[in-house]
């Protein structure tokens, strides 16, 4: 199993979550945090670590969320991976908790 990086990351990407990952499967776009399914150890540290509540193990998800599971793998494959903790985005707290992000995200 895995976890997984959902809508509410998108315009936010508070990096509190990349500081305490083990092994480093945090992936970084412009505006968003990706998990890489093949490297997450399925530890859960980066749950309460998550201010915008975005990460859900893969098996908790809820149905509105089922297509970040693919989206997280293909962000992966093309993103870099992030180790240190950035401060967030700068409307953070604007978007924070806002519905239908997805238009948003960019890759």
């Amino acid at each position: 199993m895995t976890f997984v990086v959902t809508e509410n990351c998108i315009l936010c990407k508070s990096t509190d979550c990349v500081e305490v990952c083990p092994v480093d499967c945090f992936h970084e776009g412009p505006n968003f945090l990706a998990i890489n399914p093949d490297e997450c150890i399925d530890c859960a540290v980066c749950v309460p670590e998550c201010p915008q509540e975005a990460i859900f193990a893969e098996d908790e998800l809820p149905e509105k969320y089922l297509n970040f599971i693919e989206l997280n793998k293909e962000l992966c494959e093309i993103w870099p991976v992030i180790t240190e903790m950035k401060e967030p985005l700068p409307e953070c707290d604007k978007w924070d908790g806002v519905e239908n992000k997805l238009q948003y995200l960019e890759k």
